[in-house]
């Protein structure tokens, strides 16, 4: 019986569930072998997908969108809402940018790096057989491509003349090899924002901070250029700048009436802006003008969430809401050339970012894509909660909060601080896709700090983090802990913070100020020494990152950045630490991690470390993000769970 038995158990060996393998082009050292019963918990939240708007195309109502059904996000075409997503577009890399020619429609431009290292090269896509052209010169970071309004050029800008500034170039897509320099700039912070309705200017925004901007007229047939705002006492952010169909007008937002970004108009007669939007007491962040000129569509930043307008450009209108829609956050708003609808994205706390339209004439809301949520019910995702406290200073700061179910996890429950990059950018409450893992099947609670530095609280409270004051943002996160302690839902001494780029820094500093108080740390493309890092990070960068952390040549703030940095103080990380990295990363180099990985490791801290050969700030390639999301929670279930 027992050698008739022996093939059995021989089979069923061979059939035994095995550990996950590491892909290829990653380096996993500290990393525990991953469990195939880790992999099977957690599979349908590694089968999200997400969709957006990218461009309309002209001469029907049909969506160019981007998403994924292989290893990376490529471009769709949707012919009506509902239909089938036709993939026009195959490749390893994710595609990025994406515009449709704007009259007949027959090509689209778009733009795709290599190995996630931001050197985007742009390509012609021809609807007629396929086939996809380089446009340009498969080495510098080109950017921003615009099109003339009768389709004949494109413009954009590139590092192609030093790989320091951002050149304005114009081109024939038609005819590659003819495309010239128009214009040699400095800095690394120049954009083309629209062409003048008959061909003859560009309109460029150069961005020096993020709470300084000039708008400037680019002449495109000698590269002459004039600048439309003066200097000011204070700094004035201005951005997305659009003709009028007239050319006598330049819509954009500003704050140089207030705190808040509003959106105005340009004349350029008289150079006098006026603002349209001063009654709505929070950021416009994205708008667009319809073909004919009669209508803005724009969408304003309350408390994190979008709320979408329509506001006709006659004296004396008034914005109007659009009801409707879930809470959530817009973007990419575009009117199709017939004027008749309106395109955007829409991210929602239970809802991936999908693509929809609104027809202003009837206000019908349309959902043009439903992006699969592998087979979870999406009516089942956590919606957050809005935390305000105030900080070290009496400054009040807030984040979301997203809980459990109590039912499902009852008790004091522990918290993933999670932190926002940037330093300017927000956590609001989008879908948070692999993160609902964490709250629907481990019991944590995620929550999103929006410390000082912030967008979305006005430009005061925007520029609290700058030069000498950057660790008062880690200080924000002790008023954020002493509001754990108190909560009765929250597990105080189950603590863990994670942050990617500029929040990687700050779970390195919150692991060093607030160690006592935390059991774990995740540290995600983040910057570990702000000297080596603004020596190494890309030349085209350096100048910009300098006015946001300070500029390491001047002695006192050298001596300032050198005491602040991570690694002068990894000694003092003592909780376990996992760092995850690109090598290709451009914007916060792969130094970074390395030298953090050492030193930490030096004084005898456990260190997972995660390195990605093919990916740069932030994994976008499906495989790697999957095995960093089942390490992720290994890490969480060993370290902050136990």
């Amino acid at each position: 019986m027992k050698n008739r038995l022996l093939p059995f158990l021989a089979a069923a060996l061979l059939l035994a569930p095995a550990a996950a393998q590491v892909p290829a082009n990653l380096v996993a050292e500290g990393i525990p072998p991953i469990s195939p019963e880790l992999v099977e918990s957690a599979g349908r939240y590694v089968e999200f997908r997400a969709a957006a708007l990218q461009s309309w195309q002209p001469m029907r109502r049909e969506m160019l969108i981007a998403t994924r059904f292989g290893a990376t996000p490529q471009l769709h075409l949707v012919r009506q809402p509902g239909g089938a997503r036709q993939q026009l577009t195959f490749s390893a890399e994710p595609v990025g940018s994406a515009s449709i020619q704007p009259v007949r429609g027959d090509c689209l431009i778009f733009s795709q790096d290599s190995g996630g290292g931001e050197f985007f090269q742009l390509y012609r896509y021809d609807f007629r057989d396929g086939r996809r052209t380089l446009l340009t010169d498969g080495k510098s970071r080109n950017t921003g491509v615009q099109w003339a309004r009768d389709g004949s050029r494109i413009a954009w800008t590139s590092t192609r003349r030093n790989g320091r500034d951002n050149d304005v170039w114009l081109g024939d897509p038609q005819r590659p090899g003819e495309a010239r320099l128009l214009a040699e700039l400095s800095g690394g912070g120049w954009s083309v924002s629209d062409w003048s309705p008959d061909g003859t200017q560009l309109a460029l925004t150069e961005f020096l901070s993020a709470n300084l901007s000039q708008l400037w007229l680019l002449d495109a047939a000698t590269g002459r250029k004039e600048r439309l705002t003066p200097d000011a006492p204070s700094p004035i952010s201005r951005s997305g700048a659009q003709f009028s169909p007239d050319g006598k007008s330049l819509y954009y937002t500003s704050d140089e009436t207030g705190e808040f970004q509003l959106l105005g108009r340009l004349s350029l007669a008289d150079r006098k802006w006026q603002p349209l939007t001063s009654d709505i007491p929070w950021d416009v962040e994205a708008f667009d003008l319809s073909p004919d000129g009669q209508r803005l569509a724009f969408a304003s930043n309350q408390a994190g969430a979008s709320v979408l307008y329509l506001l006709s450009t006659a004296p004396g209108a008034a914005a109007a809401p659009v009801p409707g829609l879930p809470p959530g956050v817009i973007t990419g708003l575009e009117w199709h050339p017939s004027g008749n609808d309106l395109g955007f994205s829409l991210s929602a706390a239970r809802s991936p970012s999908d693509a929809w339209s609104l027809e202003p004439a009837t206000g019908t809301l349309t959902r043009w894509t439903e992006s699969e949520t592998g087979g979870l019910n999406p009516a089942q995702f956590q919606t957050p909660e809005l935390v305000a406290v105030k900080s070290f200073d009496g400054l009040p700061v807030s984040g979301f909060l997203y809980r459990p179910d109590p039912a499902k996890f009852p008790g004091k429950r522990p918290v993933l601080i999670s932190i926002h990059g940037g330093p300017e950018g927000q956590s609001r409450p989008i879908f948070q896709a692999r993160q609902n893992y964490w709250i629907n099947e481990l019991g944590i609670a995620l929550f999103y700090p929006n410390v000082r530095g912030s967008q979305g609280s006005g430009k005061t409270f925007l520029a609290l983090d700058n030069g000498f004051r950057r660790e008062d943002s880690v200080k924000d996160i002790g008023a954020f802990l002493d509001w754990i302690a108190a909560d009765p839902g929250c597990d105080a001494d189950r603590v863990a913070v994670s942050g990617g780029s500029y929040g990687g820094y700050m779970s390195l500093a919150c692991l060093i100020q607030h160690g006592a108080r935390l059991r774990c740390g995740v540290d995600i493309v983040g910057i570990s020494n702000f000297l080596s890092f603004l020596q190494n990070t890309q030349d085209y960068r350096r100048d910009l990152r300098r006015v946001e952390y300070g500029d390491e040549r001047d002695e006192a703030m050298r001596a300032f950045l050198s005491r602040i940095s991570p690694t002068e103080h990894a000694a003092r990380i003592t909780k376990p630490l996992f760092v995850v990295q690109g090598q290709n990363d451009p914007r916060v180099p792969v130094s970074e991690a390395s030298q953090m990985v050492a030193a930490v490791r030096q004084g005898g801290t456990p260190v997972w470390y995660l390195l990605a050969k093919d990916e740069g700030h932030g994994f976008a390639k499906k495989p790697n993000a999957d095995y960093q999301f089942h390490a992720t929670i290994l890490f969480l279930q060993k370290h902050l769970l136990n």
